[in-house]
């Protein structure tokens, strides 16, 4: 039988970021009401309360259950199993997740590493600035494509950054539209940014390449940590300050310090906060490295124009 030292949880309490093959991830092991918990984040999407954790033979096993639907009205709920071995303050690992078809499973490798304490808020208004970039100019140069076999939808038309992902009609084949990237990377900064979303539409900005500032048509929903100006999954809005799709909106963030300052056409929705992690899409999960800003083109139409970066010196 295993030991006490083998079912004990303490090496794995916490919270850890997690590289994975091609991505990222982030998993909150915890204690709650007597059961051992977590939270996982797994490449994109939200931030999900795990199906189950506990530990077997000196190992955490994680598991989550994905409903994948199928024809008609069946559908199938697949469970994902995460076997982690601690030591040091990282994990080894992988994941267990069974191919659709019914034949074998796919085996995801994991190494995390444990993410230290949240510094306290910073004195943004004491913060010194350096020079001002603007990274929007006459053509997408000192931008790139993320994804080289993706199509291209970005282009830029006086002073406009848009995103066009159109389907060519009469093809049944669904063409997949790539996220762009600026060539440099920067660590804390400000960046302004005005925003025009059509109908319906859905994008995203990246700070470092791993926090989403939602962009989406959300004008006259509740607040919520999908919806327009939140940072995705993680922080909900104050409030709502959103504008009808089609309108230029203004968005003035602050990224400061591992926390987060967000004004949508004049109101603060998002007021110094800590963040807690990356979140679904990031590049990587190294939270402690310079990173682009990227611009979400794979879901919808967007334009973008007057965007400002000014780093914050350190």
């Amino acid at each position: 039988m295993p030991t006490q030292a083998q079912d004990d949880a303490s090496d794995y309490l916490g919270k850890w970021a997690l590289y994975l093959p091609g991505g990222a991830g982030w998993l909150n092991v915890h204690e709650h009401e007597g059961f051992l918990d977590a939270e996982l984040l797994w490449y994109g999407g939200s931030v999900l309360p795990v199906a189950d954790a506990y530990i077997a033979d000196g190992s955490l096993v994680v598991t989550r259950i994905q409903e994948v639907k199928g024809k008609m009205d069946r559908s199938h709920h697949v469970t994902h199993r995460l076997v982690l071995h601690a030591g040091f303050d990282e994990l080894v690992g992988h994941a267990y997740m069974p191919n659709r078809n019914g034949s074998g499973e796919n085996v995801v490798p994991i190494k995390g590493k444990r993410l230290p304490a949240l510094p306290d808020a910073p004195n943004v208004s004491a913060a010194r600035y350096g020079d001002p970039v603007d990274l929007i100019g006459s053509s997408t140069r000192g931008w790139s494509l993320i994804e080289d076999d993706y199509r291209n939808g970005w282009s830029v038309k006086d002073g406009v950054l848009s995103n066009n992902p159109k389907q060519p009609e009469g093809d049944n084949y669904h063409y997949r539209y790539g996220n762009l990237r600026t060539d440099a990377k920067f660590e804390d900064f400000n960046l302004k940014l005005e925003v025009n979303i059509p109908e319906g539409s859905n994008s995203g900005v990246y700070l470092r390449g791993i926090y989403e500032i939602q962009v989406a048509d959300t004008y006259g929903e509740d607040a919520n940590s999908h919806h327009m100006g939140a940072l995705y999954s993680r922080i909900t809005p104050s409030s709502t300050a959103e504008k009808p799709a089609g309108e230029w909106q203004e968005m003035d963030i602050t990224l400061y310090n591992h926390h987060v300052t967000v004004k949508l056409n004049g109101t603060t929705i998002i007021d110094n906060a800590p963040v807690e992690g990356v979140t679904g899409g990031a590049m990587t999960a190294d939270e402690f490295s310079a990173g682009p800003i990227f611009l979400q083109g794979d879901h919808g139409a967007v334009h973008y124009r007057n965007m400002v970066l000014t780093p914050i010196m350190n």
